[in-house]
């Protein structure tokens, strides 16, 4: 069987390449290319920019000629701003760009929390106020109750600086007993080493946007994503 290459959008400002990779397994290729650059004069401005499907057209059509075979749109608040139908639009619009497969963060989030049998979220973000609302809306228009949505709003400049120690206490803060899994949002957070122990710790799944992004891409080819003691890989 010969190389898998899959593709990922990510946003300008993305800067979790070396993180989404771990996830990859033998076999498999990532190619990322990202949107060009959008307003950022506050976290709503700039992911409702970003969820505007005219930017995905050349990083898509650039990701068709290195042959992937499926390409994930990964950025959680761009794909759920504009509630479900944006996240179709999305979608359609790889599609129409030449995606072999295409899919969002946010779409792959509900595929996952599904696939865990979450039905109660307690769910982190570092959104401002305006966008955590928005993903509130979201999740429970799929189905879910929230327990408790906790927004530790940061700058889009302080995103890349947060530290693996640093999401693993906001978890542990956001949790709650009757939360039956818990939702870590956001692809510019470091979650890959804090998910297994964490999930150990607390006795339920963490999900978490980089994971579920690269778990849907990878079943998309027929390939399972790498992840050691994740509650989510365990159940494909």
């Amino acid at each position: 069987m010969g190389t898998v290459r899959v593709g990922v959008v990510a946003s300008f400002d993305f800067t979790r390449d070396d993180e989404i990779r771990r996830w990859l397994p033998e076999g498999v290729e990532l190619a990322v290319r990202r949107t060009a650059e959008s307003p950022a004069d506050d976290n709503l401005t700039m992911v409702s920019a970003l969820a505007d499907p005219a930017y995905l057209t050349a990083p898509v059509r650039a990701l068709c000629g290195t042959g992937v075979a499926a390409i994930a749109y990964a950025c959680t608040a761009c794909s759920f701003v504009g509630g479900e139908a944006g996240e179709r639009a999305l979608r359609n619009a790889m599609e129409s760009c030449g995606a072999p497969r295409a899919l969002t963060t946010s779409g792959a989030v509900v595929d996952a929390l599904r696939s865990v049998g979450a039905r109660r979220l307690a769910v982190v973000h570092p959104y401002a106020p305006a966008v955590g609302r928005r993903l509130h809306a979201y999740l429970t228009t799929h189905g879910f109750e929230i327990t408790r949505i906790t927004g530790f709003a940061l700058t889009v400049d302080e995103v890349p600086d947060v530290q693996p120690d640093e999401v693993t206490d906001l978890i542990r803060e956001g949790d709650t007993p009757t939360a039956d899994a818990v939702f870590v949002s956001c692809t510019g957070l470091p979650t890959y080493e804090v998910i297994a122990p964490l999930e150990k710790e607390l006795g339920k799944p963490v999900v978490t946007a980089n994971q579920a992004t690269m778990w849907a891409l990878l079943r998309a080819v027929g390939a399972q994503a790498l992840g050691p003691g994740q509650h989510l890989l365990a159940n494909r």
